[in-house]
């Protein structure tokens, strides 16, 4: 998702409102139908270098990058970078003040003591923030993402007292998520365009109060777009992205319903990055242990069994405490595997 990934209320934060959508449209209002932008179908043929850009003709997109960071003494950091473009109308991709995209960023940084996040906003079609394809660019401010978005990136963002700045490599292909790109998220239908590149190795500095630090480790890209990717009634979700020491990668969504059973769906990564869908009944995801942060208890740890791939594993949050504190908040920070497999990953967590 990111899972991450969404909307966050965005026209509400852009107009200085901090007020939820009714409880008929969803977390975020991504439950809101969308009848008047284009649907999500199956059988979509992806095309790169263009579907690395916007696609105007849907509600809502984002390109979204975590990396999980060690530096030369093998201290743990987090990374995440996240652009957000959202359509207040069909047809809202025309020039100047005319164009009806607003843009939001969210940048971060974890450590196992600290948290750091910042967020950015901006109105499309002055040059403030957007997409460029030939080449690969994503920008909102001076926070960038650009390269050729599959086997080369360039990360930079900053915010209150950090900054970071990363160079991403890789060898492999993207990753097609669901079934050939097709995400379902619902069993009644609503869905997503879901591609992945789970395979970055990153280089780069952050720097932390003024300190400067030297890190590598792996990254994750996802990009996803759709017009209502949720169920009016699904009211947060419960996004993994997985590195296991083996080579192997996991990508995987619980879905939260106000009544009913949650909707689970996921991706299993081979090294050669072959993949293949995990549905409902392949996933037994259930969590552990609460923490209390923000005035809200976050499920912080987890147990995770994919009986048919023999991974029976605990995912614990390097830091339970990495707090989103931005227009809508939410929980997002970097996590170790322990059990039948090692590993790191992230963790994303709304609607708590």
């Amino acid at each position: 998702m990111n899972a991450k990934p969404f909307c966050l209320g965005l026209a509400l934060l852009l107009a200085g409102c901090d007020a939820s959508p009714p409880p008929d449209e969803g977390f975020a209002g991504l439950g809101q139908a969308s009848e008047d932008f284009a649907q999500v179908v199956p059988g979509k043929l992806f095309q790169f270098p263009a579907d690395h850009g916007a696609h105007p003709d849907f509600r809502i997109e984002w390109w979204y990058l975590t990396a999980n960071l060690e530096d030369a003494e093998g201290n743990a950091y987090g990374v995440q970078w996240t652009l957000f473009r959202s359509a207040m109308r069909p047809a809202a991709d025309q020039p100047g003040w005319d164009n009806g995209n607003l843009w939001l960023g969210h940048a971060a940084l974890t450590t196992a003591t600290d948290h750091y996040a910042a967020q950015t906003q901006g109105r499309g079609g002055v040059g403030q923030a957007g997409v460029t394809t030939a080449p690969f660019k994503a920008w909102i401010d001076d926070w960038s993402m650009q390269g050729d978005a599959q086997s080369v990136l360039h990360v930079q963002a900053r915010g209150e007292a950090f900054a970071y700045r990363l160079d991403l490599y890789t060898d492999r292909p993207l990753v097609l998520q669901g079934d050939n790109g097709f995400s379902r998220k619902s069993d009644r239908g609503q869905a997503s365009y879901y591609y992945s590149q789970p395979f970055f190795q990153a280089k780069g500095q952050l720097e932390i109060n003024g300190r400067q630090v030297e890190v590598s480790g792996t990254a994750w890209l996802d990009r996803e777009w759709s017009s209502q990717p949720l169920a009016a009634d699904q009211y947060g979700w419960d996004w993994f992205s997985l590195h296991l020491q083996d080579g192997r990668q996991l990508m995987l969504f619980r879905l939260r319903h106000a009544d009913g059973p949650d909707y689970l769906s996921g991706n299993w990564i081979e090294p050669d990055g072959h993949s293949e869908p995990l549905h409902g009944q392949d996933i037994i995801l259930k969590p552990l242990h609460e923490t209390r942060v923000a005035q809200r208890n976050v499920p912080t740890r987890w147990s995770l069994a994919i009986l048919r791939h023999g991974l029976e594993v605990e995912i614990s949050a390097l830091n339970p405490h990495a707090w989103m504190a931005v227009g809508t908040p939410y929980w997002e920070g970097p996590v170790r595997v322990e059990g039948s497999e090692t590993g790191i990953g992230y963790l994303e967590m709304t609607g708590y």
